[in-house]
């Protein structure tokens, strides 16, 4: 759907150092997308980071998204709906981000939503959730890619009436890596819809 990636960017290292800090494997398919096309916005709307640049940097936005989230009071007594509950809906017994045992930011969007990795229940591999601008919490027991897919085809993927369904090709906008930067937008295939 997206085309053959550049991997403009794409290095090893810069992997290992951030998995390192953070004490955890990425997935490889998230790291595979992110090394083809990051830094990029994805029909308008998603941004996937890239831990090898200094702009538009992924430990950066990792670190930054984390430490804004745990400032967050997740017990408010005024988010009474369980789709608020950060620990109701994820079964968290505690909230951490930007830890192996926490919510890892991975992306989000123009529209105030976040993509985290968290790691499963059984600790077997790792799971997608999100939160909306709003501040409803959703699980995806699926890979990025999947998730990724089902995002671009126009399924919810960050709560109800959460699509953003764009027709033709996928449009892939590479972030400007400088102040003078001006990349040339770039489409999918043909995807017939």
């Amino acid at each position: 759907m997206l085309g053959p990636g550049e991997r403009r960017f794409a290095r090893a290292d810069a992997w290992t150092a951030l998995e390192a800090e953070i004490g955890t494997e990425f997935p490889e398919d998230y790291k595979a997308v992110v090394d083809a096309y990051a830094p990029i916005q994805i029909n308008g709307h998603l941004h996937l980071s890239h831990p090898a640049t200094e702009r538009w940097n992924l430990g950066k936005k990792i670190r930054e998204t984390s430490r804004a989230c745990a400032e967050l009071d997740w017990d408010r007594e005024d988010w009474v709906e369980p789709e608020e509950s950060i620990r109701v809906v994820l079964d968290l017994q505690e909230v951490r981000f930007g830890t192996k045992d926490g919510l890892v930011p991975i992306t989000g969007t123009d529209r105030g939503e976040y993509i985290f990795l968290a790691p499963r229940s059984d600790r077997t591999g790792h799971r997608i959730c999100a939160v909306d601008h709003e501040g409803c919490w959703y699980e995806y027991r699926m890979s990025f890619s999947e998730w990724l897919y089902r995002y671009l085809v126009g399924e919810d993927m960050v709560g109800p009436n959460s699509s953003a369904f764009y027709s033709g090709p996928v449009l892939l906008r590479p972030l400007p890596m400088s102040p003078d930067d001006r990349p040339t937008p770039m489409y999918g295939p043909e995807r017939g819809m």
